[in-house]
């Protein structure tokens, strides 16, 4: 899934070289933009490229730098950029999707993961992306990964809730699950969320702070791309457990073991942030109806709703 075919000038061998990986590396990036490496760590280091830091190795996705290489060049209109798909695309959450159906908003979800629906939003493919990804060496949420992975989309990053992350168990809890630890120690089977989704990397934040890796669990092959489907592997006996939101556990009738307390954001193009679509969901987000199903799902906290988490700066 990581393969495209570009035709790219190779500075080292003076010739084209017509297989260019979708993650590319420092070297390959910097025969992509025919500049020197040095160059593209400094881009790196003035936070002007997008790019993903992956156990401690930069790689930049390469629909990012065609976005970036495309809004850097001069002479482009501003005012003759198409408008963006009305899509907020990213990480599934049981109230946003209940928001966008009830606000009449006219906006369409695509359940992507919080990685995935920030390079699509930097590629021009969504208005917003919803995100909840933990920086593991700032401890910071979304901000970091927003700075890095945008390419250079002039974006604003807009609150929406705290969450209760956790264990889903199956209903009743019957393998008496009371903590992370009594998933790895007794084996049981566990369903993971794909890479680049904010709950897979908090589960393996979570898992590493127990001192083991990935390699330690019991793992399904089943990779479900959201709560519910990743809920319903356990509901149906496929997997013993799994990490989700407090609210997708209830709506199923799981067990819910809290885990972690996580902030989930909307990532918004700072000019569709003004248009109907997203004016209409947040104005909806402040209405009593919203704040009620809030309550009645559970695990949610909308002090952070609405405010400016990141500006740009």
């Amino acid at each position: 899934m990581y393969n495209r075919e570009f035709s790219v000038w190779n500075n080292t061998t003076g010739q084209r070289s017509h297989s260019v990986p979708a993650l590319m590396t420092t070297r390959e990036v910097a025969d992509y933009l025919r500049i020197k490496e040095r160059k593209v760590y400094e881009l790196v280091r003035d936070g002007c490229i997008p790019f993903a830091r992956v156990t401690g190795k930069l790689l930049f996705p390469t629909t990012l730098i065609d976005a970036w290489v495309a809004r850097e060049t001069e002479g482009a209109a501003v005012e003759d950029r198409p408008p963006l798909p009305p899509i907020v695309a990213g990480s599934q959450d049981p109230l946003l999707d209940w928001a966008v159906r009830e606000s009449g908003s006219n906006l369409a979800l695509l359940a992507c993961g919080s990685a995935g629906g920030l390079e699509r939003l930097a590629a021009g493919g969504a208005v917003a992306a919803g995100t909840h990804l933990l920086d593991a060496e700032s401890g910071e949420y979304n901000v970091p990964f927003l700075r890095r992975m945008a390419g250079g989309r002039d974006a604003v990053l807009i609150g929406w809730a705290w969450r209760s992350q956790g264990l889903v168990l199956q209903p009743g809890n019957p393998l008496r699950i009371e903590s992370l630890r009594d998933v790895i120690d007794g084996g049981h089977r566990v369903v993971c969320r794909q890479d680049g989704s904010g709950s897979q990397l908090l589960f393996d934040t979570l898992v590493a702070r127990e001192g083991v890796g990935r390699d330690r669990l019991n793992l399904i092959e089943e990779v479900p791309k959201g709560e519910t489907e990743l809920g319903f592997a356990v509901l149906d006996g496929r997997a013993d457990a799994g990490i989700a939101v407090e609210s997708a556990a209830r709506q199923l009738g799981l067990t819910f073991v809290k885990l972690a307390r996580e902030r989930f954001d909307l990532a918004v193009d700072r000019r569709g942030y003004f248009d109907p679509p997203m004016q209409a969901l947040l104005a909806f987000a402040r209405s009593g109806s919203f704040q009620r199903r809030a309550k009645e799902l559970g695990g949610y906290d909308l002090a952070p709703l609405g405010n400016a988490m990141w500006n740009g700066d």
